[in-house]
């Protein structure tokens, strides 16, 4: 128990100096990074030839979503959203590009369109998630909400086995995070200069 409440204590405060470092990003650096991210994202072989792509809208200072979301579309790709549910697990519905996003609860945007179930992500090529870090063993800190720890034990049950990718900024891939015997190692991580490998999917 001990081990599992220090686990804790280290993820909260990592989470709080990576926060800090956001902060400071000015719009111009998110929006060259938003650029960038994209680029060096759809260069994935595995995005390449995707199928369907779980993604999300960035919101505030998360790595930017947009113009690989769009790209992604361009290319005839069908990309999948979540839809936040009271208990914090996701839903998804498709992406009909932004002028079909809703403002949610959290300061949130989500799709307006019909819900497809939270199992609809195990039908995903790829599963682009959400992160403040990495490590080199491809352990990652989310916020600690845990929707995604749900997402990702889902796809467990399921037996599928979509690409993981989490997208950061540069800076963000660490030597370690601290990690819980709950945690599910991503396949790789994308920043704005760089791809990480971790491992194969």
């Amino acid at each position: 128990m001990d081990s599992v409440i220090n686990a804790e204590a280290s993820k909260a405060e990592l989470r709080r100096r990576l926060m800090a470092v956001r902060a400071r990003l000015t719009a111009d650096d998110i929006a060259d990074a938003r650029a960038s991210l994209a680029c060096r994202a759809l260069e994935l072989p595995e995005l390449a030839g995707a199928g369907t792509v779980a993604a999300y809208v960035s919101v505030g200072r998360e790595p930017g979503t947009h113009d690989l979301r769009e790209a992604l579309r361009a290319r005839g790709v069908r990309v999948l959203l979540p839809v936040l549910l009271e208990d914090n697990d996701l839903d998804w519905g498709r992406d009909e590009g932004p002028e079909r996003l809703a403002r949610a609860g959290r300061g949130l945007l989500e799709p307006e369109g019909p819900r497809l179930g939270p199992e609809a992500v195990t039908g995903a090529d790829v599963v682009l998630l959400p992160g403040l870090a990495a490590d080199r063993r491809g352990v990652r800190l989310g916020r600690g909400g845990g929707s995604y720890d749900r997402v990702l034990a889902r796809l467990e049950r399921a037996g599928v086995h979509p690409a993981l990718v989490v997208l950061l900024y540069d800076g963000e891939v660490l030597d370690e995070v601290p990690g819980e015997a709950h945690d599910r190692p991503v396949h790789a991580a994308v920043t704005p200069s760089a791809v990480h490998r971790f491992r194969s999917p």
